[in-house]
């Protein structure tokens, strides 16, 4: 197995020690309680189609390939920061065995305060845990083409939307860029590849003619620089998922802050 078949596989088992703890039942019923007291999801495309900068800051403590990066790192300072540093929307793993997530963190985030879109960043396989997200205060989720087929990535999708949730789609390949035909609201392409855990930036400027003309596109994964951005965003890009870049400083929020000026400075060059 690679990386991502190793994920997927133990993510099946996390989901049926979840349903023994949590039922199917018992978690719909809390998110329709939720829902009968309806709250102002922000929208994610919206933000990031009206952002200048359009920098999703990622709340990412460790990751598999490199271990922990801020295993200290608190969901309830972070991802305020990086509000008040200026970023479009966050993004916050909840995956727990590889990369030191929790749903938690998306509630903490928002009872701190955060008042930006919240990406639910997981490997998404089971309605389950679409109404997870929609329980912690999320925004949207990430639907990876290489879980998924696009059968199942079209019902998840529909689902989600009946959820009020957005849907950010990735994309590595030029066949999974096809996904796009089931209308996701954003339309991802992570320039990491998920089975070996190589980056190439250059794989979002190779698929960005590859996906609809008027696509919310966001490039996810490898980008430590801000002329990539600007790049990018010719490129037709209007999103750009950064997290590790930011985490391995001292004071993410003000490294974020720094480089969104530095994106600004970049276009006036």
């Amino acid at each position: 197995m690679d990386i991502l078949d190793e994920i997927v596989a133990h993510k099946k088992l996390e989901l049926a020690t979840m349903k023994a703890a949590v039922s199917e039942r018992d978690i719909h019923r809390q998110v329709e309680q939720r829902m009968d007291m309806p709250t102002a999801i922000p929208s994610m495309r919206g933000a990031l189609m009206a952002s200048g900068s359009g920098i999703i800051a990622e709340f990412k403590r460790k990751s598999p390939s490199k271990g922990w990066i801020k295993e200290a790192g608190r969901a309830d300072d972070i991802p305020l920061a990086y509000e008040r540093g200026g970023a479009a929307a966050l993004s916050i793993l909840t995956d727990s065995h590889y990369f030191g997530g929790d749903d938690k963190f998306i509630t903490e985030a928002r009872r701190a305060g955060v008042a930006l879109p919240i990406l639910y960043k997981n490997f998404v396989i089971d309605e389950y845990q679409l109404f997870q997200a929609r329980l912690c205060g999320a925004s949207a989720v990430l639907l990876i083409a290489a879980c998924l087929d696009k059968r199942a990535a079209r019902q998840l999708l529909l689902m989600a939307h009946e959820l009020g949730l957005e849907v950010l789609l990735e994309t590595h390949s030029e066949a999974e860029t096809e996904y796009a035909d089931i209308e996701p609201d954003m339309c991802g392409v992570n320039n990491r590849n998920l089975g070996t855990f190589i980056t190439d930036v250059n794989n979002s400027f190779r698929l960005a003619s590859r996906l609809p003309s008027d696509a919310c596109k966001v490039s996810e994964s490898g980008i430590s620089d801000p002329a990539t951005v600007a790049s990018l965003r010719l490129a037709g890009y209007n999103g750009f998922l950064i997290g590790e870049c930011f985490m391995r400083s001292e004071a993410p929020g003000e490294s974020l802050k720094s480089f969104i000026y530095d994106i600004k400075t970049e276009k006036i060059c």
